[in-house]
C-alpha cells in the first residue's frame, strides 16, 4: 500500500509504491519472468531477495519459476479473484507476530485479526508474542519517491498450503504520520493479510479504478481465479482494492461472500 503526494495528499493511496529503484537495474531475465507471469514490468522494485510488483505484491524466485496449473484463469473482468494457491488444512489457526513495531501497529494487527475472526471462517488468526509465527509483521523505513510512499507489502500462499510468511509495514513518518491511526494501519494490515491467504486485488483488471492510473495486472501464473458470487461490476468498497482511500476500510458485503466461499 502507498500514498501519493502532490498538492497536499492525493485521495489515491496505493497498496505499494515506487521506492526510487531504477527499473533498468532489474535484470532482463527477471523482467522477462515477471512479464511471462502476466504482471506489469513497470516500476519493479528489488527488495529482500525478491521483487515487488503492482505496488504491494512480493514475488520471490519460486513464484517466478512456477507455471500455471489452473484452468480457471480470467483476464480483464471485474469480479473478485484469488490466487491458485490457498491456505490448506482447515480449520486452521494462523498465528501472527508483530516484530519490533510501535503500539499502533500492534493495535492495528489486533483490529485486523478481530475483523477476520468475526466472520466465522474456518481460517482464524491469533496474535502471539513469542515462538514461531505463521506470519510475522515487521517494519522497514523508506521515504517517498516519485510521488508515492510505500505503506506495506506481502506475498501469496505457498504451494504446500501455508500463508505467506511476512508482511512489511513502513515506519517512515510520511507513511502514517507521527501519530499513526490504528484504524488506518489496521486497514493496511487487513489488506496485506488478504494477500497472505490468497486474495488478489479486486480491481486487478484495471488498477485505475482505485488508483487513478494503471491497467490490467494480468492473471499471471500466480493465478486470478474468479470467486463465484462476487459482483460483475466495480466494487468501490472492497478491502482488496489496489489503492487505499487513505483511512479506515474493512470488508464489505461482497468481500464477506468471497471470504466465506474460500474459507
Amino acid at each position: 500500500m502507498s500514498i501519493a503526494f502532490g498538492i497536499g495528499l492525493s485521495a489515491c493511496q496505493k497498496e505499494a509504491a515506487s521506492t526510487g529503484n531504477d527499473q533498468q537495474a532489474v535484470p532482463e531475465h527477471v523482467l522477462a519472468q515477471i512479464k511471462a507471469q502476466g504482471f506489469s514490468t513497470a516500476n519493479v522494485q528489488a527488495r529482500d531477495g525478491g521483487w515487488v510488483v503492482e505496488g504491494d505484491i512480493f514475488l520471490d524466485e519460486e513464484n517466478l519459476a512456477n507455471a500455471s496449473v489452473t484452468p480457471n484463469l480470467r483476464i480483464a473482468e471485474v469480479e473478485q479473484y484469488r490466487t491458485n494457491n490457498l491456505v490448506k488444512s482447515l480449520p486452521r489457526v494462523i498465528t501472527v507476530m508483530v516484530s519490533d513495531l510501535g503500539s499502533a501497529y500492534v493495535q492495528g494487527t489486533d483490529l485486523a485479526i478481530q475483523r477476520y475472526n468475526a466472520q466465522g471462517l474456518d481460517l482464524t488468526f491469533q496474535r502471539i508474542t513469542s515462538g514461531r509465527a505463521d506470519i510475522t509483521i515487521q517494519g522497514f523505513y523508506e521515504g517517498p519517491s516519485g510521488g508515492f510512499i510505500t505503506l506495506g507489502s506481502a506475498g501469496f500462499p505457498t504451494r504446500n498450503g501455508n500463508p505467506y510468511k511476512t508482511i512489511k509495514m513502513n515506519t517512515h513518518p510520511q507513511a502514517y504520520g507521527e501519530n499513526p491511526s490504528v484504524t488506518y494501519v489496521g486497514s493496511v494490515i487487513q489488506h496485506e493479510m488478504g494477500h497472505c491467504i490468497g486474495f488478489r486485488h479486486t480491481d486487478y483488471m484495471n488498477r485505475a479504478f482505485s488508483c487513478g492510473s494503471g491497467g490490467n495486472e494480468g492473471a499471471s501464473n500466480i493465478g486470478a481465479v474468479h470467486i463465484p458470487g462476487t459482483p460483475t461490476g466495480p466494487d468501490a468498497g472492497s478491502w482488496m482494492l489496489a489503492c487505499s482511500n487513505g483511512g479506515d476500510r474493512t470488508f464489505n458485503a461482497n468481500d464477506i461472500i468471497a471470504l466465506k466461499y474460500l474459507y
